[in-house]
């Protein structure tokens, strides 16, 4: 029998798939038969931005299903976005494209102003303007984000930018950019992680500012936009901040459930790839006069990175859940993220030693495949950042760093 827990606001988890979810998982199978594996074999190949398939996502609505429907989206929750995600690396594309929509919007929804939610959102609902970029990390920084040194400072009605960014994915496909930066010095606050704020910026007027942007293409392992940038004397007007100066860092972590949440969709998304192209080749090649997956060499590891992902499936939907009914959900989202990337790197490399010399052969997509489901185990954050946060907010272990 399956049990449904409950909060104590009434609120449900049903482990049975709604009817909704369920029409909701068939649309978006429905819409990734338009892109199949030469579409994105091709992408890859040129290191070229998926954009028909952005653009054909856009049209489509997923990409603003978290923007409330008075602004024009389809009012969705997290889980329903990390079923889209999910799907899309199921069928074989590659969400880290334009995931970042999906994600940036609980900034803007949270904590934006009304003047502000009532000029972005039903513009990025339509498609109309794209908000794909984040700047946050910084080479001397990494993941020791209060460290951060691009500062923001107030100048009448304005704020000057000056910095350094690596790692901000999207700018050249984006027209709008959430960057966190300095506004207070940190040796003037009591707090490493006070001083710090977010801002929302119009890209288009940026870049129209004489050299006050300067953005370098970063070639990766495998298609990913990303780039370095470099913000000098940046104007920004007063209202690009979000909600209170100095307060940004609370901000973002806000969004980082949320991020975790919907990459570990999109890693499991990868594992049932990995999983179902591996069973398929394991039933259909013959050696020795029997199909491989006759030998329970074959059959078991792919079997446990079977249950792997299962299980990551459902902390996957636990955290969703729990963020959807605003309840408290750290540990789980930080769990789905860290069991999703194990798994989803579990089944890849037992899918390609299923395909032996063939899984290095393009035209499979196994190589493909392996190389973009490799990130989820060192970003948007390090599992060893996951372990150490688990060990000390959970387990109440001392702190490591």
């Amino acid at each position: 029998m399956l049990t449904t827990p409950q909060l104590e606001n009434g609120y449900t988890m049903n482990f049975r798939p709604s009817p909704e979810h369920e029409a909701l998982r068939g649309r978006i199978r429905d819409f990734c038969t338009q892109f199949p594996d030469t579409y994105w074999r091709d992408t890859d190949r040129h290191r070229a931005y998926p954009q028909a398939f952005v653009d054909a996502l856009t049209a489509a609505g997923f990409l603003s299903i978290l923007i409330p429907e008075e602004y024009g989206g389809l009012g969705l929750g997290v889980t329903e976005a990390s079923i889209v995600l999910e799907e899309i690396n199921r069928s074989g594309g590659n969400s880290a494209a334009f995931h970042a929509q999906m994600y940036l919007m609980g900034a803007l929804l949270r904590h934006g102003s009304d003047a502000q939610k009532e000029r972005w959102l039903p513009a990025i609902a339509s498609g109309k303007l794209r908000l794909q970029a984040f700047s946050v990390t910084e080479a001397e920084s990494g993941s020791d984000t209060p460290s951060i040194r691009t500062f923001a400072r107030r100048e009448g009605s304005a704020y000057i930018v000056n910095g350094h960014k690596n790692w901000t994915s999207r700018i050249e496909q984006s027209d709008l950019l959430l960057l966190l930066a300095r506004t207070t010095p940190p040796e003037a606050v009591e707090k490493r992680t006070e001083g710090l704020s977010l801002f929302l910026i119009d890209l288009r007027d940026a870049r129209r500012q004489n050299e006050a942007l300067e953005v370098q293409p970063v070639r990766t392992m495998f298609n990913y936009a990303t780039y370095q940038v470099w913000f000098r004397n940046l104007q920004l007007p007063l209202d690009s901040l979000i909600g209170e100066e100095g307060s940004g860092f609370r901000y973002v972590i806000d969004g980082w459930n949320a991020e975790r949440i919907l990459l570990a969709a999109e890693a499991i998304g990868d594992g049932y790839w990995f999983i179902d192209r591996g069973s398929a080749y394991a039933r259909e090649r013959e050696v020795f006069g029997a199909p491989i997956g006759s030998n329970q060499g074959v059959q078991f590891p792919i079997v446990r990175a079977y249950a792997a992902t299962t299980a990551a499936d459902l902390v996957r939907y636990k955290a969703a859940w729990l963020f959807d009914a605003n309840a408290p959900c750290g540990a789980e989202a930080n769990m789905a993220k860290l069991l999703a990337s194990e798994a989803s790197w579990q089944a890849a490399n037992i899918c390609l030693d299923i395909h032996g010399g063939y899984g290095f052969v393009d035209e499979y997509d196994v190589e493909r495949k392996f190389r973009e489901t490799r990130l989820f185990q060192v970003a948007p954050v390090n599992n060893n950042l996951v372990l150490a946060y688990l060990a000390t907010h959970v387990l109440d272990l001392p702190r490591s760093y």
